[in-house]
Formats: structure tokens, C-alpha cells, sequence
């Protein structure tokens, strides 16, 4: 993404260099805003590329780790209390629940795969 953004500024700023020595003056502040927002949107983009979910069983505990822009949220369950349903309905988000704390996961699966991790979660928790 890098060579993709330097590329682009090269680009731009010989498009405006032409344009600038043509007399439109105004190129170079309409080619630096443009750098600029694209700049900011490949950082918004960067942020968000490691954003996962990982569901694990370790020892008696479910553990959801759910990372999103940075940001890491852990939240442990005992598995002999853990619920895992639909949020809302068959293609929502899985809601897991025990002792009063849930956490939705599934946002990285396709709609209609769902319910299949949602039977593959129970199942693990029932051999486990």
C-alpha cells in the first residue's frame, strides 16, 4: 500500500507541476489536499486490517478475544455456563453469554455462516 500511495503523490504532484508551470496555480493546493486525503483514509484503512475475533477454549474458560482498530477486548467465561445464541435472528451476530457479561462475535463471518459457528462453538463446549 505504501508503493501504491508514493506512486499516487509522484503522479499528482508532476500532473500539478505540469499544470503549475502552465499557469493554473491553483493545481499544487487541489494536488496537496488530495495527497493528504488519501494519506488519511490509507491510515483509517491500516487500522482496521488486523481486526479479528479468536474463540478458544483454555483449560475450563471460553476465551473471546475480539480486536478492533488496536484495540483488544478479552473476555473469559466458565464453559460449564456459557449460552451461545443468535443476537436477534438466524444471520445476526452470536451472542455469548454467562454470569451476566455477553459478547457478540461473528462480524468477520458471512451471514449465512452463523449459525454453523454458532453449532460449532456449542459443540466444542459439549467434547471439550
Amino acid at each position: 500500500m505504501g508503493c501504491a500511495y508514493l506512486a499516487f503523490c509522484m503522479f499528482s504532484l508532476a500532473v500539478a507541476s505540469a499544470l503549475w508551470l502552465r499557469g493554473v496555480h491553483v493545481a499544487m493546493s487541489v494536488a496537496g489536499f488530495c495527497m493528504a486525503a488519501a494519506g488519511w483514509a490509507l491510515v483509517v484503512f491500516g487500522r482496521h486490517m488486523k481486526d479479528a475475533e479468536t474463540i478458544s477454549l483454555q483449560g475450563a474458560s471460553l476465551v473471546v478475544e475480539c480486536e478492533t482498530a488496536g484495540r483488544k477486548v478479552r473476555s473469559e467465561f466458565d464453559r460449564s455456563r456459557v449460552h451461545v445464541e443468535p443476537k436477534a435472528c438466524d444471520r445476526s451476530l452470536i451472542m455469548v453469554s454467562a454470569q451476566g457479561r455477553s459478547v457478540e462475535v461473528g462480524r468477520y463471518v458471512r451471514p449465512e455462516l452463523r449459525q454453523a459457528l454458532a453449532s460449532e462453538i456449542r459443540m466444542a463446549l459439549r467434547t471439550a
